[in-house]
């Protein structure tokens, strides 16, 4: 109980790592705790060409520099350790690691992140960020006069799918059912692409290459047929999930199990924040996540001053 922190951090993703940028530039003790990769889903970016004011460099290289700028500010950062107990209801917020050791602070800031739904099928795990990707607007430019298959059938599907047109020479949608889940507008626009072509009723059976993706293979659910086709690259939207499996009974989240926050990042809980990936939003970028970040470590901040 004597190392008390003023904000603590659960995840070191984008959003995590600027909130701790900011509380820890505040003079605020801050702790960051992060279960996986310092960087979260930016370290899978092979190259980041549109983040302003940044040259071309990749996910890797900005998660260290964000590490480095929180670090040099007095940022407490702990990674590859495992939460078991939180405790967020509290005055006095408290989480309990695997090991038993006990954090408390006097705010939280959840950042735990997110992660596209996966196929799970042969070959994903092998080529993501090498012909796999789950972000049209970070990865279309690099597959100019490429030939492309996007995966799914719902708004976001059909609509990165014609997004993924000013670069593709070529595009196929492969879907699951008959009919597409999406809003109608969102199919006649890609019905109406000439670079769209379609593949009903079929789900993606694996991936194959060597260095990068080269092929994949497509099951025609009806049939049964398993047929390969040559592709530069593969473009996934089945959905996306936030990591909020351990917290999700702790804080306010909708049906998605994405955590619910006002425009100052504010949950339902009094001291308790959240940014990034794992909110309730339509857009999920760098750029978003540090944004978030920064509302968050500023609200934590005034919660602080109105509080202490």
């Amino acid at each position: 109980m004597n190392d008390i922190y003023d904000v603590m951090i659960l995840g070191a993703g984008p959003a995590g790592l600027t909130a701790g940028i900011y509380s820890s530039r505040a003079k605020l003790k801050t702790l960051i705790l992060n279960e996986g990769a310092i960087g979260g889903q930016m370290v899978l970016t092979n190259e980041i060409a549109n983040y302003p004011g940044v040259e071309t460099t990749n996910g890797f290289m900005v998660a260290n520099t964000m590490k480095k700028q929180a670090k040099d500010f007095g940022c407490h950062i702990k990674s590859n350790i495992k939460i078991n107990n939180y405790n967020l209801s509290d005055k006095l917020k408290s989480v309990m690691l695997d090991d038993g050791r006990e954090f408390f602070a006097k705010s939280v800031i959840l950042t735990p992140g997110g992660k596209p739904r996966s196929l799970n099928i042969p070959g994903e795990d092998v080529f993501k960020g090498t012909g796999i990707s789950y972000c049209a607007t970070c990865d279309g430019e690099f597959f100019t006069d490429k030939e492309l298959i996007v995966v799914g059938g719902g708004n976001s599907a059909l609509e990165e799918a014609v997004t993924l047109t000013k670069y593709a020479s070529k595009l196929t949608i492969v879907h699951q059912f008959d009919k597409f889940q999406a809003f109608e507008h969102a199919v006649q626009e890609a019905k109406n692409n000439p670079k769209i072509d379609f593949i009903m009723e079929s789900e993606l059976r694996g991936f194959f290459g060597n260095n990068t993706l080269e092929k994949v293979s497509i099951e025609h659910l009806p049939t049964g047929k398993i047929t390969e086709k040559s592709v530069d690259g593969v473009f996934i939207f089945i959905g996306y999930l936030p990591n909020t499996e351990k917290i999700k009974n702790l804080v306010a989240v909708n049906e998605k199990n994405e955590i619910l926050t006002d425009e100052d990042m504010k949950t339902n809980l009094e001291g308790v924040f959240a940014a990034g990936d794992c909110i309730a939003k339509k857009y999920r970028q760098i750029t978003t996540a540090v944004a978030e970040g920064t509302i968050a470590a500023l609200s934590a901040a005034e919660f602080l001053r109105i509080n202490n």
